[in-house]
């Protein structure tokens, strides 16, 4: 699969972007003895072929044709000839996407993703409806319409969860600005988090999640940074640096300046204008 159409997203627009773009809807087996290597799940689920071909039971699916696996119910897909598929779960609180491929020999997982499930329980009702047709199986086209409708539930779903992730990045990006500027201040997380209308907690989850460095890490190494410029450009005491950079105790400022250099403040400036001196 080409990587630059293999997103998630652009699939399930892919799908979405001709209203013949799906084929048959099968519904899975819910009576029998599950075979041993079936897949049983408590929530309801759509698998779709993308490529290839796939027999699952008495089925034969091709591609663009689809299987609804009402919750409680199970296929057992047998992966004979190249195919690869997407499948959707329907969870209470999130849906999962997965794309697998079967190249003739081995399995793949090709990506996966989660989207929470938030809003008005459009999904839910378009489940419903599909549950209920699936008892007169000729209405085919009555099923393939609902799919397309779950599938642009899914399209909405995915499209927010990726502007969330925008405004959470610029978010990030605004607040290590501030830090950045702002680093000589008596700064805190309780006090940035404050300027930005935000709580501290979520302040935090945002440098865990986007950057490398959580808050107090990355305040710590922007102060540093900016002293190692003062201390090799201005001939200025240690205690004036550490203050000059945001460190109200200029001990503390010396046992993080060596614990990040193996150096104190006056043996880095030293050894920088004793190897300024040599290349002179």
């Amino acid at each position: 699969m080409d990587q630059n159409d293999s997103t998630i997203t652009r699939i399930v627009t892919s799908l979405l972007s001709s209203v013949d773009a799906l084929k048959t809807c099968y519904f899975a087996h819910e009576n029998g003895t599950v075979p041993p290597l079936a897949f049983q799940v408590d929530f309801p689920r759509l698998e779709i072929v993308l490529k290839g071909e796939i027999c699952d039971g008495p089925f034969s699916l091709n591609a663009h044709d689809l299987l609804y696996v009402p919750a409680g119910s199970w296929n057992c897909p047998q992966w004979e000839k190249p195919a690869t598929t997407l499948s959707i779960l329907f969870g209470k609180q999130q849906l999962g996407f997965s794309v697998q491929h079967w190249d003739g020999q081995q399995l793949q997982n090709v990506m996966k993703q989660h989207v929470a499930r938030r809003g008005p329980r459009v999904g839910s009702f378009l489940l419903q409806a599909l549950n209920e047709i699936r008892m007169q199986p000729q209405n085919n086209n009555t099923a393939k319409m609902i799919v397309m409708s779950l599938l642009s539930h899914c399209a909405d779903l995915l499209s927010s969860q990726i502007q969330t992730a925008s405004r959470s990045q610029a978010l990030f990006e605004a607040i290590r600005d501030h830090i950045d500027a702002n680093y000589a201040d008596a700064l805190s997380r309780d006090s940035v988090a404050h300027a930005f209308y935000i709580s501290p907690n979520y302040l935090s989850h945002l440098f865990n999640k986007s950057g490398a460095l959580g808050f107090n890490e990355y305040l710590n190494h922007t102060r540093l940074e900016k002293a190692k410029a003062l201390l090799k450009g201005y001939d200025l005491k240690v205690k004036e640096v550490a203050h000059a950079c945001g460190f109200t105790d200029s001990n503390y400022f010396c046992r993080l300046f060596r614990k990040n250099t193996d150096r104190s403040p006056s043996e880095y400036r030293r050894q920088y204008h004793s190897q300024l001196s040599i290349k002179e």
